[in-house]
């Protein structure tokens, strides 16, 4: 599908979601951001996963009581991650937890199910997005619905990485809309970054020794675009920020546009 990409800085980017709500804040349940400390539960690819993804930088700084795990896997599409038994899992926490916590999952696909060889069509997709979400509202949770973090691919302008995930951006915030639920909008802001600090240092995050995959995030990434998605979830929803530990330096960084 043809990308219809607005070019923007991070900053530029998070000044322009600080100026706006997200997506309907009443997709939040009676009760999320009072007295209960939040539990996360993640779901989502490689790119969500521990050992590649930024599922683990996003758990890091939760401070005191607040708590998740990262079901995150490898390879997972919106049909595979249920076929697997890995829904199940998350589901089966929120059933657990949603008295004592306030639950929310982040819901993050989109780098396998557009992959032809596995067999999710697109209207598909989406469609498990918004199951996904109804069923964590239907569970007492509130659904997080995270774009695709960008692939760090530059064909030929080291400032112009290739927006490979803009449809299935599209279908999660469409989804998110439908559902009524949060969308946190990780692929405009990741692939805002990388353009602005530029190839050679959007790879310094590169899984492997080599620096070739760049999809997956290394240590380093895992921290940086866990601490940005931590960002855009306290942004979206103010009242978990007390949950969240700060990080002035790394923040100011990402969203000033400089190699963190």
């Amino acid at each position: 599908m043809a990308s219809s990409r607005i070019k923007t800085t991070a900053l530029g980017f998070f000044a322009a979601l600080t100026a706006t709500t997200t997506v309907a804040s009443a997709g939040i349940p009676a009760g999320h951001g009072g007295g209960k400390p939040p539990a996360f539960f993640l779901a989502g690819d490689s790119t969500t996963a521990v050992d590649g993804g930024w599922g683990n930088g996003l758990l890091a700084p939760l401070i005191s009581a607040a708590w998740g795990v990262n079901f995150g896997l490898s390879g997972a599409t919106t049909a595979s991650f249920v076929a697997q038994g890995r829904w199940a899992n998350v589901t089966a926490h929120l059933k657990e937890y949603a008295e004592a916590y306030d639950c929310y999952v982040t819901i993050s696909f989109g780098h396998n199910d557009q992959k032809p060889e596995n067999n999710v069509p697109f209207d598909v997709y989406q469609q498990n997005l918004i199951n996904f979400a109804n069923e964590v509202k239907s569970l007492g949770g509130a659904a997080l619905i995270v774009s695709s973090l960008t692939r760090r691919v530059f064909p030929t302008d080291p400032h112009n990485a290739t927006d490979s995930l803009h449809a299935e951006r599209l279908a999660a915030i469409e989804a998110a809309t439908a559902t009524n639920s949060t969308v946190v909008d990780l692929n405009a802001a990741s692939l805002a970054y990388v353009d602005a600090i530029g190839r050679d240092a959007a790879w310094a995050y590169n899984w492997g020794d080599d620096r070739k995959d760049m999809t997956h995030l290394n240590p380093r990434g895992e921290v940086v675009f866990g601490r940005m998605v931590a960002d855009l979830v306290v942004r979206a929803r103010p009242a978990l920020g007390r949950w969240i530990a700060p990080n002035e330096t790394l923040s100011e960084a990402i969203w000033n546009n400089l190699p963190a």
